[in-house]
C-alpha cells in the first residue's frame, strides 16, 4: 500500500494537532463507558427478568462485541485501500455521532444493540486512523512524544468523564442521557479535525469480490506475523491491553468484596488516572534516551510485583497497590505500540495497523475467560492476578528476545 499524498493541509498542522484529538476521544469514551454496562444490564434484565442471569449475559455480549470490533480492525486494511484516510475519518466520526445520539433515546433493545454495534465500526476506525495520521506527520517530533501527548489528553478526559456522566445521569434520572453528551463531544472532535483543512485525492472504488477480499485479509495477516519484529510487537501490545482488561474487570469486584463502598471505589479509580497524567510527558521524553524496551521491561516487571502483592494483601494496603500499580501502567502506555511504528515503514503502516490493533480487543475476550477459570478452580477472586503475573512473565520473555 503506497504512502498517501496530501493535496492540501493547513500549514500550522503537525503531529501534535492529531494527538490533541485524544482529549475528545478520551472524554467521550469515558462518558460513554461510565454508564454503558449499566444500560446494557438494564436491557438484559428487562428481557430476562433476572438480574443475576442478565449480569452473565452482559459479559458474553461484551465479548462478542469485542470480537466484532477486532474483525473491523482487520478489515480496515480494505477500507483504507478504497477510501482516503481523511474521508474515512470524517465518516467514522459522523457515524459515531449519529449512533450515540440515537442511543440516548428510549429505543427498543434490538435497535439499541444494532446502533451499538454500528457505532463500534466508527469508534474502531477512529482509534486506528488517529495514530496513523500522527505517524504521517511525526517528522522530527517522533511517535514517542506524540503518543505521550495523545495519552495525556486521553487520560485528562478520562479523569473528569465518570463524575460528569454519572452526575448528568442522576440529574436527568436517565442513564442513557450521557450517550448524547458523548455524541456532542465526538462532534466537537469532528469539527476540530475539519479545521486541519486536509484534502486527499479520492481513490477509485473498485468492484468487491468477497472471496478475493477475504483471501487478501488472510494473506495480509500472515504477512504481518512474518515481518521481522511484528510477532514481538503484537505480543507486547497484547500484554499491555491484557493487564488493562484485568484491572478494569476485577479491581471493582475485589474492592467491593473487601467491604469498601462504591464511593471508595470511585476514589481508587480516579486516583489511578493521576500517575498517567503525571508521567505521560516525562516518559515521552525519556523513551528517546533509553528506548521503549527498557520502559516496557520496567513497567511489566514492577506490575508483576504489584500483582503478586495483590494476591495476599487486603484492606487499605490492597487499595494502595491498586493505585500504585498504575505507575507501572504509566511507564508502558506511551511506548507499548512503538514496537510497531519503529519496525515498519510509513508506506506499510496503513496496511498492517489494523491487524496490530486487534491486540486492544482480543484481551477483552480472553481475560474474562481466564479470570473466570481461576475463580472456578480456587474459589477466590484475588486468584485472578495469577493471570496478570503470567501475562507479565510472557511479555518480559518476548522483550528479552533479540
Amino acid at each position: 500500500m503506497a504512502k498517501e499524498k496530501y493535496i492540501a493541509i493547513n500549514e500550522n498542522v503537525d503531529g501534535y494537532s492529531f494527538a490533541n484529538l485524544g482529549l475528545f476521544t478520551g472524554f467521550a469514551s469515558g462518558v460513554y463507558n461510565a454508564v454503558y454496562s449499566l444500560v446494557i444490564l438494564g436491557i438484559f434484565t428487562g428481557i430476562l427478568g433476572n438480574e443475576n442471569l442478565a449480569s452473565s449475559v452482559v459479559g458474553i455480549y461484551v465479548a462478542m462485541y469485542s470480537v466484532f470490533c477486532m474483525i473491523v480492525g482487520v478489515f480496515s486494511k480494505e477500507l483504507l485501500r478504497w477510501f482516503s484516510k481523511a474521508r474515512l475519518l470524517y465518516a467514522a466520526f459522523l457515524l459515531v455521532v449519529v449512533c450515540y445520539a440515537m442511543m440516548s433515546f428510549s429505543v427498543k433493545p434490538i435497535t439499541f444493540m444494532t446502533l451499538d454495534w454500528v457505532s463500534g465500526i466508527g469508534s474502531t476506525i477512529v482509534g486506528i486512523l488517529i495514530p496513523l495520521f500522527m505517524a504521517d506527520f511525526s517528522k522530527n517530533i517522533g511517535m514517542a512524544k506524540l503518543n505521550a501527548r495523545y495519552y495525556l489528553w486521553v487520560n485528562i478526559g478520562a479523569l473528569i468523564a465518570p463524575l460528569f456522566a454519572l452526575n448528568m445521569a442522576a440529574w436527568f434520572d436517565n442513564y442513557r442521557i450521557p450517550f448524547l453528551a458523548s455524541a456532542m463531544i465526538y462532534a466537537g472532535g469532528l469539527l476540530f479535525f475539519k479545521r486541519f483543512g486536509i484534502v486527499q485525492m479520492d481513490k477509485e472504488i473498485k468492484n468487491v469480490n468477497p472471496r478475493r477480499t477475504m483471501k487478501s485479509l488472510w494473506v495480509n495477516t500472515l504477512l504481518f506475523f512474518r515481518r521481522q519484529g511484528m510477532p514481538r510487537a503484537y505480543a507486547v501490545n497484547f500484554g499491555f491491553y491484557a493487564l488493562s482488561a484485568m484491572r478494569v474487570l476485577y479491581v471493582p469486584i475485589v474492592v467491593i468484596e473487601q467491604g469498601f463502598s462504591a464511593g471508595v471505589l470511585g476514589w481508587v479509580l480516579t486516583l489511578g488516572i493521576l500517575p498517567y497524567i503525571i508521567f505521560d510527558l516525562f516518559i515521552g521524553n525519556l523513551v528517546r534516551r533509553v528506548g521503549p524496551r527498557v520502559l516496557m521491561t520496567i513497567g511489566m516487571a514492577s506490575f508483576a510485583v504489584f500483582a503478586t502483592l495483590a494476591m495476599f494483601l487486603s484492606g487499605y494496603s490492597l487499595l494502595a497497590v491498586f493505585i500504585l500499580w498504575q505507575i507501572s501502567g504509566a511507564f508502558m502506555e506511551p511506548v507499548h505500540d512503538l514496537f510497531f511504528f519503529d519496525n515498519t515503514q510509513k508506506s506499510e503502516q496503513s496496511r498492517f495497523y489494523g491487524v496490530f490493533k486487534t491486540t486492544s480487543y482480543l484481551p477483552k475476550v480472553i481475560a474474562p475467560i481466564l479470570g473466570a477459570a481461576c475463580i472456578a478452580v480456587t474459589g477466590v477472586t484475588s486468584a485472578v492476578w495469577v493471570v496478570s503475573i503470567a501475562v507479565c512473565a510472557f511479555t518480559l520473555l518476548m522483550l528479552s528476545r533479540k
